[in-house]
């Protein structure tokens, strides 16, 4: 029996209602991708308010790894919800906060004594990563990398890298942020080896050229490349970082904010790779879609701050620690890990199969299930094919599929249907999609 069920237009007569109220109230600076309005939704399936049930492959941008509507986890947020919604943890202590902030330190890949920060959001972790950082080792300058985003507020769109949309008029930006290139192989058209020794005698020259080492507090990187483009590194890439870093006292911040919580096959991405951050950010699937997100690292790096310098209103809400709770023993008891890297080798299948059948698909890259096509118009020059990738999203919607573009030219599409999706709604999703690529 098929997933998908259209009975109007798409988008219906109440969706383009809502769409009207909506343009009247809300900024312009917000965009959406679908010009729909959710009614429903259950694990991977979408139901809009006009009662068109569609395949979800966007995950609420990597927070759904769970399922939508986890019963767990409704629950959880629901009973707490019950006992009290709020008292600010800088008023009032909980038990929730404690036991999630207990829960990220057993799990974190970060030897010896941890510590932990609970806060609303990835972009509030990544700030507070760096004043962490900061403090800790008394310096002042950051490196991030291109392509990299940490989110939107002022001090994290300092360390992301993308003018448009998002940065373009929105300075000045904090000082002190310096960028170097993310060996984005296929995009150079070089192997990753190559990539990796590019990118390790342009660091050389950086600390000879831009900023000394003895200044840096931090590198602060994503283990995948999410907004940039779903780009996992090259092999060599982490280790130099790793090294890097603790050959001049700069500590190694990683935010798994889209590819933490068993997406990429293993409960964090970083686990690949061999490598031990200093400070890790994580937020989205943490929590199953309610509103939080942690720093967690080496306990003298946490405990740098001095009393009453960290907070935040909602920061580390009761009834968002509660759903955590719950979507993370979801997670670990129903061995989310090991299912996302079978999925993701079903996807590479399918994905791989499309590749060599239609040249628009230039590459077909990720670990685990953080998997995504870049559509290019030649394959020998690698341009990018943004009108045509829009143009793919819109047909695929129109049968019954979301999904989600991406990346620095917009010419990626990437996947993050929960964890928990049936083999036949993901196999349908998949149908859409090779006919939408098709199509265009």
């Amino acid at each position: 029996m098929s997933a998908i069920h259209l009975q109007t237009e798409i988008p219906g007569p109440k969706s383009r209602a809502l769409y009207e109220r909506r343009q009247a109230v809300i900024s312009r600076g917000l965009s959406t991708a679908h010009p729909l309005f959710v009614d429903r939704a259950d694990n991977a399936r979408i139901t809009d308010v006009d009662g068109n049930v569609f395949i979800d492959f966007t995950g609420g941008i990597g927070a759904m790894n769970v399922g939508h509507a986890r019963p767990e986890v409704v629950a959880a947020a629901g009973e707490q919800a019950g006992r009290f919604t709020h008292t600010a943890i800088q008023v009032l202590g909980y038990e929730p906060y404690i036991a999630l902030a207990e829960k990220l330190c057993a799990l974190a890949p970060i030897s010896g004594p941890k510590k932990a920060f609970l806060v609303s959001t990835g972009t509030e972790a990544c700030e507070n990563a760096v004043k962490f950082a900061r403090l800790a080792t008394k310096r002042k300058a950051v490196i991030a990398f291109e392509h990299a985003f940490h989110g939107r507020s002022l001090g994290a769109l300092s360390l992301t890298s993308r003018a448009t949309p998002y940065k373009a008029g929105m300075g000045p930006f904090l000082p002190e942020i310096y960028r170097l290139p993310y060996p984005t192989y296929y995009r150079w058209g070089v192997s990753e080896q190559d990539a990796t020794e590019m990118t390790k005698r342009r660091v050389e020259e950086f600390f000879r050229t831009v900023v000394a080492p003895g200044e840096v507090c931090a590198i602060i990187v994503e283990t995948v490349l999410g907004e940039g483009g779903f780009l996992a590194p090259p092999a060599g890439f982490l280790p130099f970082l790793r090294e890097t870093c603790t050959r001049h006292g700069i500590l190694l911040i990683v935010d798994e904010v889209q590819c933490g919580w068993a997406r990429t096959g293993k409960l964090f991405a970083i686990e690949h790779f061999g490598v031990e951050p200093d400070i890790m950010c994580t937020a989205k699937s943490m929590a199953a879609g309610f509103p939080i997100a942690g720093v967690v690292g080496r306990a003298e790096i946490l405990d740098a701050c001095e009393p009453g310098a960290l907070g935040g209103t909602y920061a580390g809400n009761p009834m968002a620690c509660a759903a955590s709770l719950a979507a993370i023993d979801v997670i670990e008891r129903e061995g989310l890990a090991a299912k996302a890297q079978v999925l993701g080798d079903h996807l590479v299948t399918r994905l791989r199969a499309m590749q060599a059948a239609i040249p628009l698909v230039g590459d077909v890259r990720g670990i685990g299930a953080m998997r995504a096509i870049e559509l290019v118009k030649v394959r020998a020059t690698r341009e990018p094919a943004t009108e045509e990738t829009a143009r793919v999203v819109a047909a695929a919607r129109q049968k019954g599929l979301l999904l989600l573009a991406t990346g620095t030219y917009g010419n990626v599409i990437r996947f993050l249907m929960p964890l928990t999706i049936p083999q036949r709604d993901l196999d349908e999703g998949l149908d859409v999609l090779e006919a939408a690529l098709r199509a265009v």
